[in-house]
């Protein structure tokens, strides 16, 4: 009976060590610093690490790097929270959305910024999102399971603006 009580003991423990939600894998993964500094400065690290299901885009830190020089800094600022946190939701989606489950072609999605729309394209050569400037982030990683989501990894920071062209 003490055997087998351990036993469950040990396989519940363990069950719980390896369930992760998004922010959990983020934050143990050094590509994605900057985003952590930004859904902690924007004060979304509660809401991406609850239930969800949440699907997210998450941009490497070269992506913002990339940002014109400044921005990042000036982003992080507490008085402008509002903005982060709409670049930040143009990130996610309200859904958990593998790979597999992203149609052929182009197709509008709508993230939780939801006055703006993103166009993701799935074709031979993967998986592309067009976002408001008219920019293309290419998927480089896609299907990072957590246990309220799904990761995909981009290489460019997504931001909100004019609806992208989605043919």
């Amino acid at each position: 009976m003490k055997l087998k009580l351990a036993l469950a003991a040990l396989a519940l423990s363990a069950a719980t060590a390896q369930a992760q939600s998004i922010v959990d894998i983020a934050a143990g993964d050094e590509r994605f610093t900057t985003l952590v500094a930004a859904v902690t400065a924007a004060g979304l690290a509660e809401t991406l690490a609850g239930p969800g299901p949440f699907t997210v885009y998450a941009p490497v830190n070269d992506a913002f790097a990339a940002l014109p020089a400044g921005t990042v800094d000036n982003l992080l600022k507490p008085e402008n929270k509002g903005q982060l946190t709409d670049i930040l939701l143009y990130h996610v989606d309200d859904r958990n959305l593998p790979a597999a489950a992203i149609p052929a072609g182009s197709t509008y999605f709508k993230p939780l910024l939801t006055s703006q729309r993103l166009c993701i394209t799935k074709g031979d050569a993967g998986v592309t999102i067009a976002d408001g400037t008219g920019e293309v982030a290419n998927v480089i990683i896609a299907d990072i399971k957590a246990d309220n989501g799904v990761i995909h990894v981009i290489d460019k920071v997504l931001l909100p603006g004019q609806r992208p062209a989605c043919h």
